[in-house]
């Protein structure tokens, strides 16, 4: 229980250094997360593929909604800034921890992605003035559904 709260503290310490501070030093917050939980919540030979996994299929997933437009960065180049794909490597840490929960059945991460998924984009674009390209609603609604496949899969994937 314990380790589970710590958990979700160091995610959401993670999230808004990553949210906030962009690529600069303040990546090192989210960095140290990922290390404490490493080193006290679980093991690189417990999560380490799996947060691999995630980040990589998380930077080809924001990537590909890059390229499509969906995302406008103030960041150049054709991937993701590297704050979005530590936000990855940061949720796989939550996966077998204080959002286990959520696995099964099935249809409790595809409502908390569903619901989850956008609001963190929705409040990760005002702080860190990320511009969706086709405006608030249709964005939000095609995030609910990708979000809503997404989180399951990703659970899939943790298992």
């Amino acid at each position: 229980m314990l380790k589970n709260l710590a958990n979700a503290v160091l995610f959401q310490c993670g999230w808004f250094a990553c949210v906030l501070g962009g690529d600069s030093l303040w990546l090192l917050v989210g960095v140290a997360a990922l290390v404490i939980h490493l080193l006290w919540i679980s093991s690189a030979a417990e999560d380490g593929v799996l947060i691999i996994s995630v980040t990589l299929a998380g930077t080809l997933l924001d990537t590909l909604l890059r390229s499509l437009g969906v995302f406008h960065f103030s960041e150049p180049g054709p991937l993701i800034p590297f704050w979005l794909m530590l936000l990855w490597a940061l949720l796989a840490t939550t996966l077998h921890h204080c959002l286990a929960w959520s696995a099964r059945p099935w249809w409790r991460a595809a409502l908390l992605g569903a619901m989850g998924g956008p609001l963190s984009y929705y409040a990760g674009s005002q702080l860190a003035g990320v511009q969706f390209g086709f405006g608030l609603g249709p964005t939000m609604a095609g995030l609910a559904v990708i979000w809503a496949w997404v989180f399951v899969g990703l659970h899939r994937l943790a298992r």
